[in-house]
Order: structure tokens, then sequence, then C-alpha cells
């Protein structure tokens, strides 16, 4: 069963998010929030595994209640609502510890999968589209390193083994683990395994943190640089 603590300012967009999840056994809606602080508090309460996490509300916005309930360390994972795919609101969402977005008009069938897969602690959304946001918001980077210099300062750098370090750079460019499997030759299950101890090494909560990890670190690069 999968609890989930339901995040938006409308009435009627929640009562819709919980009669969709109403209607299936697996997921259980432990709470709903109208604003943020709300959503914090509820999030300590209650512990939920899924935080649906809309991002624009009055007072405290989705993006701070995201970066609160995340710095906990708790089990909740916080999936983040927005209008559009390229939105400055989902990117900060996103550095803030989010594990991914989905778009307000996704089917029924995506929400609940992507429910399912946060709280299986899986990115909800593609490797790639994580970069696209990166690359367009670079310029709110500001201490992003510059790319082709040496991060080897990073003690979780320095934790991988260099075939982990070359699977992060695979993840940092936004590579499925099936095109990091083919690129470099090895089985899907390998690339699982790696992936896994490099998450766990960097302390990264998703492979969604691992990409901007590579982007910070000067590893990934945005799209169309030299």
């Amino acid at each position: 069963m999968t609890t989930v603590l339901i995040v938006d300012d409308q009435p009627l967009q929640r009562f819709g998010f919980r009669m969709l999840l109403e209607t299936v056994p697996d997921t259980d809606v432990v709470g709903e929030a109208a604003h943020g602080a709300e959503a914090v508090r509820q999030a300590a309460q209650l512990r939920p595994d899924v935080v649906l996490m809309d991002v624009r509300m009055p007072g405290m916005d989705g993006i701070e209640a995201t970066r609160r309930i995340v710095a906990t360390g708790g089990r909740s994972h916080v999936l983040v609502l927005t209008t559009f795919d390229l939105d400055e609101y989902a990117h900060a969402a996103l550095r803030a510890g989010a594990s991914g977005f989905l778009l307000k008009d996704a089917r029924p069938e995506e929400l609940l999968a992507g429910i399912r897969a946060v709280a299986a602690g899986d990115a909800v959304i593609a490797p790639a589209l994580t970069r696209r946001l990166l690359d367009a918001y670079a310029h709110h980077l500001p201490n992003r390193r510059a790319p082709g210099s040496e991060p080897d300062t990073d003690p979780r750098l320095r934790s991988l083994t260099d075939r982990e370090r070359e699977i992060l750079v695979a993840i940092g460019q936004g590579w499925s683990n099936g095109e990091i499997a083919a690129r470099l030759v090895l089985s899907e299950s390998t690339v699982k395994t790696h992936v896994g101890r490099v998450l766990a090494k960097l302390g990264a909560r998703d492979r969604v943190q691992a990409v901007i990890f590579a982007y910070d670190m000067g590893l990934a690069r945005p799209l169309g640089t030299d």
C-alpha cells in the first residue's frame, strides 16, 4: 500500500486526485493540504510514502515545502505537479529534492504509475528531460563548476571506482540504463547494479539527483555546447 499526501490550493483539484487514487487498491490518501506550510506539518506527522505537490501556491510554495520535507531525511518522496514541462518552477523543485514531476494534464494511468515509481525510489521523469530543465535554466546555477574542470576534491567522487564514475557521467548525459548498457557493452542488470552503488555513494535519493550532481560537478554540460 502506497500512502499519499495531496497538496494543492485548489479544492476541486485535490478532490479529483483523491477520487482517482481511491479507485485503485494499492494507494491510500492519508491527508490533504492547501498550502506549503500545512504540507510540511502533515508530512512530518503522517510520514506518507509520496507527497503529490502542487508548485504554485500562496504563502509557502511547493518548492520551499519540498525543500523542507526532503531536508528532514524522512521517508517521503515528493512528486511535483506543474503546467509546463520546461518550467522554472519544476527546475527549482528538482533542485530542492523532488524525485520528479508530472504535468497536470497527465493521463490518470501516468499519474498512478508516477506515484508508484516515486514510492519505489525511482525517478518519474526521463533523465534526458532533467537535462533539458538544467540546460534551460543553467544561468540559475551560480555554483556550478566549469565544464572539463576536475572536481576530484569532492569526497563523494573520490569514493567512486573508475567504472562508477563512468556510469555517473553517462547518467549526467541523460542516458537510460538501456543506452548505458549498449554504449558501454554491459548488461542492463550490471548497469542497474552500478547505478545503485553510485546513488548510494553520492547520497542521492534517486537518479534525478544524480543528474543534478553530475551537472554541478562539471561532468555534464549544457546540450549544444562544446
